[in-house]
């Protein structure tokens, strides 16, 4: 409807008034034996009190020179006064201000989202000084990059930033969507408004204050109210035409028929602000933003971020899904896979995997490289003790030497293997060459005499991801296809995981929208998901881009039409579920106004219906079309499941609607 529903002037507390002297004009009128005159000051004043933002919002219309759904409303409630009925004029303003209320609470809903995000950002923060002393506590936005704080346990981050010095577990669910906290070493990054509840960090400042990815929500959140869905298009363009017809054709039909049917004046001046009121669409109005902007508000809430309500409406048509592999179908950094020892181990009573892995961390544990980060990962998650091997070599491209426990050892590819003229036994050859067709990497572990065994390195997949991929299939999704760039026996493993319908690896990033493009030819919409680097040109040139585990990417933010604050799949089955409710609303909403509509005007244009029950009949409508619209405040992401199955095993008795109510 108008701008009256984010009026600063409380709706709820005119309304309040209205009814007041509703109540006090209808007491009045009917309480004593006879009318008493006094009732017109009652009505008078809810003339004047509901009245006034109608006349306001009406004068700002015809300042545009367009006719607004206001002028219809305060033109029937004015009628009813000279007609005599101020009581059933009176009835018409308070529902109508009730129906603004309600609509500003529903309407509302994104702005008090935003508003409770902007509550999240500290005003301040302790500055620390180039001695690493506390210097003061100063504003957030006179900090700039390069600036240090402390943060202590309890306090919300208030800046973006790298942490410096310390380490802690970092509550970041109200950036990422994450249910539990992370823990944040040195190096890691950290975002503004999230909260450290454990430990103590020293965090430098890598953006403005206002350039902080809290800030970046905030405005998507705002910009997504103003970028419309196209059923609001057009609803927006009908609004002033459809007005003037109403005007037009209600003149008519209290000019005719006294003319030609020998109507009075009066009863036709009646039935013709009956018209009036039954015509308006104030329904029809509101059936649009209030199921988009309650969706983009529950959207929102759980970490996705819609860049409108077009975007929204999208994502309801999408079909087909292109996920990029490394850092969305996967966790995007190597582990430690398998291992393999050979020929026993070089020491009793330890098992030889294990005395594997203490010798590759070892030697690994003063190496950058990315697999010997892996292999301390592994030995940290096992508990096995590390010491520094003596003697440590690096050879670039091979693997690294030294001495553990006073004998020399290596770890490496097979150059460097072949360096030490050592070769594998059939045995572990066999092993090697199925560990490489799955798309791993393998390194051998040995001594100058001998191969004691390999290590198998590869990037595991999502723990949500197979499931997701499941149900998204379920969902009505009709085809999934990996675009990577990765090598095509890694790409084609992950894919035999996660039951994808088609695998495209070996890509570059024009080649990415080249297959995106050729899936567009096929399909009512596709949906490119990726990381929001290498993949932005497919997310551009895509239906719907999807940028996902995006917290901190500018590349990531500004190409995709939804962004993913967390690492979860199974929120892209979320996205499609919620454009396939908001769609789904909405044609129900716009199809009962309309419907609904066309019925009291045929009603109130044949045999006639009294003013306070057409006053009655459209405000409920517009009072349900609202609330119908608010339903998609409720529910949220699941974990996916393989649906149940009937007897009949045909029919899956997995239903997401009942599960968000009852989680509702």
């Amino acid at each position: 409807m108008s701008d009256r529903a984010f009026s600063s002037r409380s709706p709820f507390r005119i309304t309040f008034w209205v009814a007041v002297g509703l109540t006090a004009g209808a007491l009045l009128q009917w309480v004593p034996p006879e009318p008493s005159d006094l009732r017109w000051i009652a009505y008078g004043f809810v003339y004047i009190v509901g009245g006034g933002p109608i006349v306001r919002d009406t004068w700002r219309s015809l300042k545009r020179k367009r006719l607004s759904i206001d002028f219809l409303m305060g033109a029937a409630a004015l009628g009813a006064a000279v007609v005599g009925e101020p009581f059933e004029g009176a009835i018409l303003i308070f529902l109508f201000s009730l129906s603004n209320a309600l609509e500003a609470r529903a309407l509302g809903k994104t702005r008090r989202a935003v508003e409770a995000l902007v509550e999240l950002r500290p005003d301040e923060a302790t500055l620390v000084g180039s001695d690493g002393e506390d210097v003061d506590r100063v504003r957030v936005e006179s900090l700039s990059p390069g600036d240090r704080i402390r943060v202590r346990p309890g306090e919300r981050i208030a800046v973006d930033g790298n942490v410096v010095e310390g380490s802690g577990e970092v509550d970041q669910s109200a950036i990422t969507g994450e249910s539990l906290p992370v823990r944040k070493d040195g190096g890691a990054e950290v975002y503004a408004a999230t909260i450290l509840s454990g430990g103590a960090l020293v965090v430098e400042l890598n953006r403005a204050p206002d350039e902080t990815l809290l800030a970046r929500i905030i405005t998507l959140v705002e910009e997504a109210r103003e970028n419309r869905a196209p059923a609001q298009h057009f609803i927006d363009r009908f609004a002033h035409p459809y007005t003037l017809g109403v005007v037009v054709a209600t003149i008519l039909y209290w000019v005719v028929p006294p003319l030609m049917l020998d109507w009075s004046w009066a009863d036709a001046f009646y039935r013709s602000m009956t018209l009036l009121v039954v015509a308006s669409p104030c329904a029809l109005i509101i059936s649009t933003p209030a199921a988009i902007l309650s969706g983009i508000a529950n959207g929102a809430r759980h970490g996705i971020l819609f860049k409108g309500g077009a975007v929204l409406d999208r994502a309801g048509l999408i079909d087909t899904l292109a996920f990029d592999k490394t850092g969305t179908l996967t966790e995007g950094r190597p582990r430690l896979l398998d291992r393999v020892a050979v020929g026993g181990g070089l020491t009793d009573g330890e098992p030889a995997e294990v005395e594997l892995l203490r010798i590759a961390a070892s030697l690994e544990r003063d190496s950058e490289h990315h697999l010997a980060r892996a292999v301390m990962a592994a030995a940290e998650e096992e508990g096995i003790p590390v010491t520094p091997a003596s003697d440590f070599e690096a050879f670039p491209g091979e693997g690294v030497r030294g001495r553990v426990g006073g004998e020399a050892m290596w770890v490496g590819n097979e150059v460097m293997a072949q360096r030490n003229r050592l070769r594998p036994d059939p045995l572990l050859r066999g092993w090697i060459a199925e560990a490489t067709s799955r798309g791993r990497s393998v390194v051998y572990v040995g001594t100058d005499s001998r191969i004691l065994g390999a290590l198998a390195f590869g990037d595991r997949l999502k723990p949500d991801a197979a499931a997701a991929i499941r149900h998204l299939k379920y969902e009505g999704v009709q085809w999934i296809t990996v675009l990577s760039g990765d090598h095509p026996d890694a790409v084609r493993a992950v894919a035999a995981e996660l039951g994808v319908d088609e695998v495209q690896a070996g890509l570059l990033p024009h080649e990415k929208v080249e297959a995106v493009r050729a899936l567009e030819e096929r399909s009512r919409g596709v949906a490119m998901v990726g990381d929001g680097v290498n993949d932005a040109p497919a997310m551009a040139a895509s239906s719907l881009g999807i940028a996902m585990g995006a917290a901190g990417t500018d590349v990531a933010i500004e190409t995709a039409d939804v962004v993913l604050m967390g690492h979860e799949v199974a929120k892209v089955d979320y996205v499609l579920h919620l454009g396939r409710r908001a769609r789904r609303v909405v044609r129900q909403n716009v199809g009962f106004s309309v419907g609904w509509m066309v019925l009291l005007v045929a009603v109130a244009g044949t045999i006639g219906i009294p003013l306070s029950l057409a006053v009655v009949a459209h405000e409920g409508s517009t009072l349900l079309v609202a609330l119908n619209g608010l339903r998609l405040l409720r529910g949220g992401p699941h974990p996916p499941h393989v649906p149940r199955w009937t007897p009949r095993g045909k029919e899956a008795t997995f239903d997401r609607a009942s599960e968000e109510a009852t989680a509702a």
